[in-house]
């Protein structure tokens, strides 16, 4: 027989194990395993638009080069991933490259989603492919300006920034409990995608702890919110918290100490509420065991809750405190346990950039509804009440009262913030 005769045989065999190869492990337990992780790795947060079906994409995602549209990540054969095999899948989760073979840009957090193990990774697989319902949505085009929409130099800043996909291996020494709540503080939970800091070419300054004080230290701008510092810093991070503290939070939003806000609620909201207390405890054990990058310490003074509660509203920002805040926060900054945050200490309060105060005020804020706290507690803006003048005195008089030392905020900082926010402050300010 001529060879060349086996070739349609040849072919068919390996179009048939090229097709097996595609076909994620219809395990349940497997498809539930990699729900979870879906979960854990908050997916719902980039890839479901408000109002959107589950994982269709469409979100726009601010970025300092533009306005990026998360994808469709449904099986849906024509616009979504039904037709990427796990090699697809796994490669772009791993190393950001897509089945058409371009690197995306990295508000997808590869670089932490290449720690993810093979066994979860095929478990996330299984889920997408056979636990999401397929949905026919096109992807939206980018809104970047030339020339920073060119796609190709994004193949650079991958070779230059992006960590060899290696997955996950815990320290030779460390408890396998940390070792657990590392491997989902920096893996699946890509927690220093918000919380490092980030060069000028937009890598994160660091991607795990080792050796690097930065990693989780406090990251920049998302949105108009400042994401804190997760180290354990006595004033801007989790030096005074407790591990029970640190799970009450990532269960439902708040705890005695602050509440959430910004994308810290939707987090909360779409992903830690639901994950089990073993592996909240785990990420609580693990930020616990990182050492602050500072040295500073709050201690409680009660100096100015003498002065109010006597009727002293003297210092500049006082009487806005007790007509606005008091009712709330209470005179002594120490607000109400479970329900409204602590001021004193707070540590998004003594953050160095106040960004998120004053979002706070002229925006509101409301705690998420969660299974373990089913009312949304809500902070009222105060944009129509309070001029800049008026704002920036109150967060002055929090930030320096009660043993908060921070900076003082600015009128100006104020303004800025008011510019570019939602129509609803435009309305008229009070003189």
């Amino acid at each position: 027989m001529k060879w060349f005769l086996l070739l349609p045989a040849m072919a068919l065999l390996l179009f048939s194990g090229n097709q097996a190869q595609a076909q994620p492990d219809p395990n349940p337990a497997l498809v539930a395993q990699g729900q979870y992780l879906a979960i854990a790795g908050d997916c719902t947060a980039c890839h479901t638009n408000i109002g959107g079906a589950p994982f269709a994409g469409g979100l726009g995602i601010a970025s300092p080069i533009g306005r990026i549209y998360a994808s469709n990540i449904t099986p849906d054969k024509d616009t979504g991933i039904g037709n990427w095999s796990f090699d697809d899948f796994n490669r772009l989760m791993r190393k950001g490259i897509t089945k058409q073979g371009y690197t995306v840009y990295p508000a997808m957090p590869f670089p932490s989603f290449s720690r993810i193990s093979d066994a979860d990774m095929h478990a996330l697989y299984a889920y997408f492919m056979l636990g999401v319902q397929p949905v026919n949505q096109a992807d939206k085009k980018p809104k970047i300006p030339w020339p920073l929409s060119i796609r190709w130099p994004m193949t650079i800043w991958r070779w230059a920034f992006a960590p060899a996909a290696v997955a996950f291996q815990p320290e030779p020494v460390q408890d396998a409990r940390v070792a657990r709540g590392a491997y989902l503080v920096q893996g699946l939970g890509h927690c220093g995608s918000c919380h490092t800091p980030r060069e000028l070419t937009l890598q994160e300054d660091s991607l795990t702890d080792a050796g690097h004080p930065s990693y989780l230290s406090g990251g920049g701008h998302i949105d108009g919110w400042m994401p804190v510092d997760l180290r354990g810093d006595n004033t801007t991070g989790l030096g005074r918290w407790s591990v029970t503290d640190i799970v009450s939070f990532l269960k439902s939003g708040g705890n005695d100490n602050t509440a959430s806000f910004g994308g810290m609620s939707a987090v909360v909201h779409d992903s830690t509420q639901y994950m089990t207390n073993d592996d909240l405890t785990d990420i609580a054990l693990y930020l616990k065991s990182l050492p602050a990058a500072s040295g500073t310490q709050f201690t409680y003074d009660n100096a100015e809750t003498v002065a109010l509660n006597s009727g002293d509203a003297s210092k500049p920002g006082a009487a806005i405190y007790l007509a606005n805040c008091d009712v709330c926060h209470g005179s002594n900054g120490l607000g109400y346990r479970a329900a409204f945050p602590a001021l004193a200490g707070n540590p998004v309060v003594l953050g160095d950039n106040p960004t998120s105060l004053i979002n706070i005020v002229l925006d509101g804020s409301r705690r998420p509804v969660t299974q373990t706290s089913p009312s949304a507690l809500v902070m009222p803006s105060l944009a129509w009440k309070l001029n800049d003048q008026q704002i920036a005195d109150v967060l002055t008089f929090i930030r320096t009262s009660w043993g908060n030392e921070a900076g003082v905020v600015t009128p100006d900082q104020v303004a800025n913030l008011r510019a570019s926010a939602r129509p609803i402050r435009s309305a008229v300010l009070p003189p």
